[in-house]
């Protein structure tokens, strides 16, 4: 055949082409057409490869057409790709569409979330009565989160609680430090004694520790893997337990209502000694548990840099989704990350 008769083949093979990738009904399909009308075993990679038994003219009207055929048959796959990649994305964001017409109309602006407002209500309660409010990060060094608490590494306890450790390995500047995620707020309560001492601002330290601690709990109807605590500190000559007792009875009132008393039960933390669990009393004349407290172990004081035999002092905390749940009749602490507005928009 001549140059102009495999020219004119090739125009037909390039027009058949288009038809069938302007037809095709999804990305795999065009690239399959793609390769069986330009690959290897494709019709004008064979003209191709024949051309070589050409004269110059007709190898130049073959070559030109070939070009053409390559340039015309890729343009039009590419521009097929892209109209059903965009198809495909409209049907992925159609099926997950969220249906908000029930919202519309609507007067309300938004709140604090209700765990935000009991955080808030605590604090003001605790300033109150004469706290300060002290944060820390919630990126810890096992020191401060265990080791400063009396929980060495070989420490039973330390399985009381489901750590989430950090992979430091990549860190510059970490060094042989292992870094975790706070499993509870009391490291605050050792940087706030060693910030005193250094300083020169303290004792004594009245305070109050609010913030975000983690867990590896799996979520349900009491747990969550991200929670939040508010633990207080009170370091001064002559702390007793008579001391805790009170500030916990007028917490009690202060919070939950004049009519409600607390008690103490004997309990163990590694942190305090001696140590007690807070019940609060209910209407129906029950008991209803809220947090631990005790008097400062002089192993803390010590990592706190205070000498035992000069001062004393007490802790206790609470988790505040715990307080909330109390204080509004909620049974399922997984209401409060859920974002239903149905919920949320009764507080």
């Amino acid at each position: 055949m001549s140059g102009a008769e495999l020219a004119e083949e090739t125009r037909t093979l390039v027009a058949a082409g288009l038809a069938r990738l302007a037809d095709a009904p999804s990305s795999a399909e065009v690239r399959s057409i793609e390769s069986e009308l330009l690959g290897k075993r494709s019709r004008l990679t064979e003209m191709k490869a024949g051309m070589r038994d050409l004269d110059a003219e007709d190898r130049r009207v073959l070559g030109a057409a070939l070009n053409q055929a390559r340039t015309e048959l890729e343009a039009a796959a590419a521009e097929r790709l892209d109209h059903l990649a965009a198809r495909e994305r409209r049907a992925v964001l159609a099926a997950e569409r969220l249906d908000l017409t029930e919202y519309q109309g609507r007067a309300s602006t938004g709140h604090r979330h209700l765990v935000t407002q009991t955080w808030e209500r605590l604090e003001d309660v605790f300033v109150g009565m004469g706290f300060t409010v002290a944060t820390g990060p919630e990126v810890e060094t096992d020191w401060f989160n265990f080791e400063a608490l009396n929980l060495p590494p070989s420490h039973p306890a330390r399985s009381l609680w489901d750590t989430l450790y950090l992979d430091t390995t990549d860190l510059d500047g970490v060094g042989d430090q292992q870094l975790l995620l706070r499993t509870h707020t009391s490291p605050v309560q050792v940087r706030t004694m060693l910030r005193a001492v250094r300083e020169g601002s303290g004792p004594p330290i009245y305070v109050v520790c609010p913030g975000r601690a983690y867990r590896q709990d799996t979520a349900d109807a009491t747990h969550l893997p991200v929670f939040h605590q508010i633990e207080m500190l009170v370091i001064d000559r002559g702390i007793t337990m008579g001391d805790l007792s009170g500030t916990i009875e007028t917490f009690t009132k202060a919070y939950f209502g004049q009519e409600l008393t607390s008690r103490l039960r004997p309990s163990y933390f590694p942190f305090t000694e001696p140590s007690a669990e807070v019940d609060i009393s209910q209407p129906d004349g029950s008991w209803l548990e809220v947090g631990g407290c005790g008097m400062v172990h002089p192993n803390v004081l010590r990592a706190g840099g205070l000498d035992p035999e000069e001062w004393s002092g007490f802790a206790f905390g609470f988790g505040i989704e715990r307080l909330t749940m109390i204080r509004h009749h909620v049974t399922d602490i997984r209401d409060f990350i859920t974002n239903d507005m149905r919920f949320l928009e009764q507080f």
